[in-house]
């Protein structure tokens, strides 16, 4: 009993777990809302001394926005590459496409909020696998590595979660 006590108070494990589920949670809710953005474009008067010219010259004004209209879970240049692979049906890939962005999100918040704290994150794990598996097809091996830390990351907050004192439903 007295070494349970000891791991369940230990505040820099306690610490460790927190920042690891805020980290995480926050790249998965923001790379999943990455997936809504899109640029606009409008004409902007272009000003001479602080007042709209009379010549009728403009200016294009770029900037990001956020919609449902712009949203691809898989960008379009990786969403073409993929269709070529043969190991990717069709129907798998439009599937992953419509679904990758909500679940990001969802994982992220659950994660962040500490709801059933490891199936939360052993699904977020399994969704960078399936990242990888993609990214190993087309041959990106940066992103592959990238996506390493990741898994290595929520192995981390796996094996922490017995150090996690901020979560609902902490069996899970």
């Amino acid at each position: 009993m007295a070494s349970k006590d000891k791991y369940s108070n230990d505040l820099g494990l306690t610490l460790g777990m927190l920042t690891l589920r805020i980290w995480l949670g926050c790249r998965a809710i923001l790379t999943g809302i990455e997936k809504y953005a899109g640029t606009n474009s409008s004409d902007k008067d272009v000003l001479i001394d602080g007042v709209p010219n009379s010549y009728g010259l403009t200016d294009t004004v770029t900037g990001k926005v956020y919609s449902l209209s712009n949203y691809h879970g898989v960008p379009v240049p990786l969403y073409d590459k993929f269709s070529n692979e043969p190991l990717i049906p069709t129907w798998g890939l439009n599937l992953y496409d419509t679904i990758l962005g909500p679940a990001l999100i969802l994982l992220g918040l659950g994660v962040l909020l500490g709801i059933a704290q490891r199936i939360s994150l052993f699904a977020m794990g399994l969704v960078y696998t399936s990242l990888t598996f993609g990214l190993i097809l087309i041959n990106q091996s940066s992103g592959v590595a990238w996506l390493g830390v990741h898994i290595i990351m929520v192995v981390m907050a796996l094996a922490l979660a017995k150090h996690n004192r901020f979560a609902v439903l902490k069996k899970w």
